[in-house]
């Protein structure tokens, strides 16, 4: 695989989502990026925006195994990872997979569940593996967990842990369509779903060699030490009480190899970093309670990371 190819496969999955995701291109990219980088997506917002719909159009686009997890209160923990059943013929413990163990997961509402039940993923997306009563079990690969969730001062909602949040490489919002996409919207969903028109346009294979692809486009030194200075500027900044995790920064920096190569470039600049750096950093910073004077803990981590895009300097060996 070279740019040319890695652009011509990448456009096939952005233009299978985009038939489905109207007027949401940032959206789209976000998804396939996080999918490409090998991490998880967060997708958080009101209900009726599109959230489960994005999900289900990147799993649609992908010839992979899908599942689909409605995350409830009395969800538990063995219904996401699996249990051991013991066999009366063969007289020993066997192991049914879960609902986890699939190429694409969607993990609906995902705040919704239990903390207890939530924390049944934390295994998987670090490790892509699963341990129950001792055994440790594989996830297939490539392997994506896609989770949607409503905004926490909407009932019946339960707040991500920290731990929870950091395992996600990006957090986007849908946000309400302009008018002219949602009058578009009525006029062609009124009898077809377009969902079920969508094929997979490339298979578990293509999807592997892509990541295969995205993984050696080169970071310079210059841009890795910009994007340890913003992350090391998150932990410094006055109205954050938590900063971005080393995780973080790691994740930052193969989310713009990917946003690097989908420009078809086999090189990071430091405007792929600079992108990135809200729905990468945003959803794993907590405000102090003395910076928030009224306002929003995200109005708060907005600007903050404004201030901070701002003044850290981007090193001249990362400008050209």
């Amino acid at each position: 695989m070279d740019a040319d190819v890695f652009e011509q496969v990448a456009g096939r999955i952005l233009a299978s989502m985009s038939r489905v995701i109207d007027g949401k291109p940032e959206a789209v990219r976000a998804a396939l990026v996080v999918l490409l980088a090998e991490g998880h997506l967060l997708i958080e917002d009101v209900p009726g925006v599109g959230k489960t719909m994005l999900a289900r159009a990147l799993a649609a686009s992908i010839d992979a195994s899908v599942r689909r997890i409605q995350f409830t209160p009395d969800l538990l923990p063995g219904d996401v990872t699996g249990v051991s059943v013991f066999n009366p013929v063969s007289r020993e413990f066997e192991f049914t997979a879960g609902a986890v163990f699939a190429n694409v997961v969607i993990a609906d509402e995902i705040n919704r569940s239990s903390p207890k039940t939530q924390s049944a993923l934390l295994e998987a997306m670090e490790e892509h593996q699963v341990t129950v009563d001792g055994r440790t079990h594989s996830l297939p690969d490539p392997f994506l967990v896609v989770a949607t969730q409503n905004p926490l001062e909407m009932e019946g909602t339960y707040a991500l842990p920290e731990a929870q949040r950091d395992r996600f490489m990006m957090r986007v919002s849908m946000g309400y369509p302009d008018a002219r996409s949602e009058a578009l919207m009525l006029r062609q969903r009124e009898t077809v779903n377009p969902l079920e028109a969508l094929r997979p346009v490339v298979t578990a294979a293509q999807v592997t060699a892509l990541i295969g692809w995205a993984r050696r486009v080169h970071v310079a030194p210059a841009i890795e030490d910009y994007a340890v200075a913003l992350a090391h500027a998150t932990r410094e900044h006055a109205d954050l009480r938590l900063g971005a995790s080393p995780r973080a920064t790691l994740q930052l920096v193969r989310a713009a190899k990917v946003w690097a190569a989908l420009d078809g470039r086999g090189f990071v600049i430091p405007d792929d970093v600079t992108a990135l750096l809200g729905p990468v950093f945003a959803h794993r910073l907590i405000p102090s309670r003395a910076a928030a004077g009224g306002r929003t803990a995200a109005d708060v981590v907005d600007a903050a990371l404004e201030r901070i895009a701002g003044s850290v300097r981007v090193p001249l060996a990362a400008r050209a």
